[in-house]
């Protein structure tokens, strides 16, 4: 009769295979890393090489799935052999992609035009095998309603946290959650930047186990 244990990961191992292919993040942002960390699961981070340019006539919701493809896809080639993340999060209001502000004024104008409104926090993430090519896919979106914000508050805010490389200006893990009245998802996660309920579900289709 055939063990159901035989191709488990602790059978592999006993039998001298390895009992786990690599995992890699090809990012190199400290909130999607400290998110994977979570999954207690061995992995590597890389830089990946990827254009956030939009293309004309792109949905946002479009753009955040392209670019975690492209993430992944970029770093492939250093790692033959692995299963590799990728993920990209862009805030779309009303249709309108909402980027990262990069500067302190650009930051106090985004909030502003961002107080009372409900905007959709879009993440891609792709999960792809390296050594065969095959990439699973899958959008995440969070719906996000603004407080009405005062100038006050907004300076108050970017005087305490540093949020200039996060979409929207919002560093949600941290003081960031205060500018919501709502936020609404079945992935609490993606709005920090990885969906970590969905790359469960994705990783146990190939194997990986966070529980195991």
């Amino acid at each position: 009769m055939p063990n159901p244990a035989a191709g488990t990961p602790a059978a592999k191992w006993a039998a001298g295979l390895p009992a786990q292919r690599k995992v890699v993040l090809a990012s190199t942002s400290p909130y999607r890393r400290e998110l994977l960390e979570r999954l207690r699961i061995p992995f590597e981070t890389a830089s990946p090489l990827a254009d956030e340019t939009p293309l004309a006539g792109e949905l946002p919701r479009d753009t955040a799935l392209r670019l975690a493809h492209a993430k992944a896809q970029s770093v492939a080639g250093q790692f033959s052999d692995a299963f590799i993340i990728g993920s990209d999060q862009v805030a779309d209001l009303e249709g309108e992609l909402v980027g990262k502000p990069g500067t302190q004024e650009r930051a106090r104008e985004l909030l502003a035009r961002l107080s009372g409104k409900t905007v959709v926090f879009h993440t891609g993430i792709a999960l792809l095998d390296a050594s065969s090519g095959a990439c699973e896919s899958a959008m995440v979106d969070v719906r996000s309603t603004f407080r009405a914000l005062t100038r006050t508050q907004i300076d108050a805010y970017l005087a305490r946290e540093a949020a200039l490389d996060c979409a929207g200006a919002v560093k949600v893990e941290a003081l960031g959650i205060a500018l919501f009245t709502s936020v609404e998802s079945d992935d609490p996660t993606a709005l920090i930047g990885l969906p970590l309920i969905r790359l469960t579900d994705m990783l146990h289709r190939v194997g990986i186990d966070p529980l195991a």
